[in-house]
Parts: C-alpha cells; structure tokens; sequence
C-alpha cells in the first residue's frame, strides 16, 4: 500500500522518540521550502500560512536573504562583542533609522529583547526617573505572550506556560488587556515601565480599541513611565505597516524586534530607543555573545532594506484586505469571529463543529499548514510574498473543512 510507503509516520515518531514533549506539533515533516510553499519528507505541498509565527514574513529562502548569508559564510560570522566586526555598523544604523531612534542592542531570541527591555526599564527607572532602589514595578496586560523565560512567565496568564515555573520574579502589574482605566490605576510613583503587544499574538491575534494604544501613549508620557512596544510578532510589516504601533499614530519608548528581523535564516532581535533610555547601560553591565554576529547583521540589514522599500507593508495592506473579506465571509459558516489586521488573522471556530487543532488537521491533510491556539481559535500569518491567488486558495480549503 501507499501509506507503507510513506516516510513521514516514521520521522514522526523518531523526532518524538528523542526530544522532550515541549510541543505538539502537527504530523508534517517538512524537507525544503521556498516562498509561501513548503514540502514534506514525502514530496507533499503545502501553503504555509503560519511563515514561522512571524519569522517567515518574506517567505522561506527569500532570494536576496539567502545571498547575504552566503556571502558572509564565505567571510566572517562571529566575532563575539569583544571586537568590531564590519557588518556591524550598517546594521544598527539602518535599524535605528527605520524606528526612528537612536541606538539599537542587538541580541538573539525575542525573549532575550523582552528580558533586555526590562532591564533597561529598570535601570532607566532607577537612574533617570529616581525610584528607590528594588522597588520598580512595570505594568504588563491579560493575555500578554512575551517569550518564556522564567521572569516573562512569572508575568503570563496562561497556566501553561507559568504553572510549576515557581518562585516566580515580583515587579509585574498584570491588568486586562485594552482597559486604560485599569492600566491608570495600576500607574503609581514606581512604575518604569507599561509593556504591551500592540496586537497581541498568541491569544487570538486580538486587536484592542482604537484609543487604546493612543491612551497608554498619553499616560506613559504624562506619568513619566517608558512605553515598551513588544512588536516581535506584529511588526517589520506584518500588519500592513512597518509597526503595528503605526497605525494607531503611536511611537513608543521603546521597540522590542526579533522573528522577521533575521529573515527566517538565523535568530536576530534587537531594542531600538533613544540615547536618553538605551544610553543607561555601561560595558559590562548587559550583553550576548551571539548577539549583533556577523552571519546574524548581514542577513538582518538586507531585512531592514527590504522593509524600508515599503513594498512588503503595501502587500500586507492590500493583500490583507483580501485576505479579510474572505475569511468574513465564513462567519456564520463554521466562523464565530475574526480578528487581525493585514496579513494577520485569528479566527474563532465554532466550538460546537471543532477544536482548532482539528480545524488545522483537516486543513493540513487538504495543502494548507496554520496553528490553533485556546482552544478553537486559529491563527494565520502568511508569509508577506503569498500571492491574491495562494490567499483564495487558503481560504477554499478553510471553507471546506468548516463545511465538513
């Protein structure tokens, strides 16, 4: 028989054989990619809409990235901080300007940007803002999905990833997502810091009211507490804009980036603020030795030249549109809600039809690859290359899948 034949239940069930169970992934193993596409161990295509959570935004092996990174393996690709390294310079400088500020702390991980924010935060607190020593607090939101060290789970509200992570690290105010008036009253003399996803990810791609972001930016400036933007998932174009922060007329203190900034090749993010917030560290006082490699700032600053073109930000909006109206037509049709902005989308099943990790099955076994998340709700966030074509397909096979 065919299926006897097939490699993919056997990689499975290796893969499972030797790694701890800190994911459940879909039974897909994927071989080789290229744009919006990817193939598995078996020759079988799929449209990938989930683009790495973000990481994958100009697809996989976008031409231009993979030259850099060739280019600079043939050269240099660590040095450590302990030295200058020649790709080092054009990549800050081209950060910076595409945030509009003026130093960059180039890391890793998006956690490693988020643990970076905090520290900034506080020191920043502590040395500019005057607040006793030990007593900062910084005020985060219900739903937030900032990585998972074990200081950004002490802060989470998803069980799954906090629970059994204990003691866990004190100086967070945890108040509802989208809520100012709670957000003002968890403000005192002490906080540093209100640190938010301007869209938040992980919890459904919700997007919160239009003043929103306008209000937290108004109460940060007013109580003299820094605005730290978590945009690692939403921006570099994702949303239909450089940042998601953008679209709501807003600029904050401080960017954390990472996912799309390395181009799906290597791990890259970064803190982009001011001298007046980023100028607080001193040597010795924070660092990486991966962070701002050669391999990472030669891919990175091809990244940053692609968005500052605006052309993937425009494909995001208009392909966004496209991608919205079809997915709005499906409620009432197996859809209960959709939400997002631009190439960015959650969409809530009707619980009584499917899970999410159903709905993603089924859409796996008909070509299409996306990623549930609480439940019945699912996520789709294409790579910003997908086609008008590719959106229509995806958006077929999903209203197949709804109507059994």
């Amino acid at each position: 028989m065919i299926e006897d034949m097939l490699r993919t239940p056997a990689a499975v069930q290796d893969a499972e054989r030797h790694t701890a169970h800190n994911y459940h992934p879909l039974p897909v193993v994927i071989s080789s990619a290229e744009g919006a596409w990817v193939t598995d161990v078996d020759g079988r295509r799929y449209l990938d809409c989930l683009a790495g959570y973000s990481a994958l935004n100009f697809g996989h092996r976008h031409p231009t990235l993979i030259a850099a990174a060739h280019a600079q393996l043939d050269r240099l690709t660590l040095t450590s901080r302990a030295f200058v390294h020649d790709q080092f310079a054009d990549f800050c400088r081209e950060l910076a300007a595409l945030c509009g500020k003026d130093l960059v702390l180039p890391m890793n991980t998006g956690a490693e940007a988020v643990e970076t924010g905090i520290k900034v935060a506080r020191k920043w607190g502590y040395q500019v803002k005057g607040v006793p020593a030990g007593q900062a607090n910084i005020v985060v939101a219900e739903g937030n999905f900032h990585g998972r060290t074990t200081t950004i789970v002490s802060f989470s509200t998803d069980e799954d990833a906090r629970a059994d992570f204990g003691p866990y690290t004190p100086g967070f105010r945890v108040v509802p997502y989208g809520d100012l008036a709670a957000l003002a009253g968890a403000v005192d003399e002490h906080t540093v810091a209100v640190l938010l996803e301007p869209i938040q990810g992980e919890q459904g791609v919700v997007v919160p009211p239009s003043d929103y972001l306008p209000g937290v930016r108004q109460l940060c400036t007013e109580r003299n507490v820094l605005f730290v933007a978590d945009e690692i998932q939403s921006g570099l174009g994702r949303t239909g804009a450089t940042f998601a922060c953008e679209q709501e007329g807003v600029v904050p203190d401080m960017y954390l980036l990472g996912k799309a900034l390395g181009g799906g090749i290597v791990p890259v993010s970064a803190v982009a603020a001011d001298a007046d917030v980023l100028g607080v560290l001193r040597p010795g006082q924070h660092g990486s030795t991966f962070g701002g490699n050669p391999l990472a700032c030669a891919v990175a600053t091809e990244v940053v030249r692609l968005l500052a073109t605006g052309e993937f930000q425009r494909r995001s909006a208009e392909l966004g549109e496209r991608l919205h109206a079809g997915l709005r037509g499906l409620i009432g049709k197996g859809l209960v809600a959709v939400r997002g902005r631009g190439l960015w989308a959650g969409l809530d099943i009707d619980p009584a039809l499917m899970s999410g990790r159903a709905a993603c099955e089924r859409l796996m076994a008909r070509g299409v690859l996306a990623k549930d998340t609480h439940g019945s709700t699912i996520r789709l966030a294409p790579p910003l290359t997908i086609t008008a074509e590719e959106i229509d397909h995806a958006v077929a096979q999903l209203a197949a899948v709804l109507a059994g």
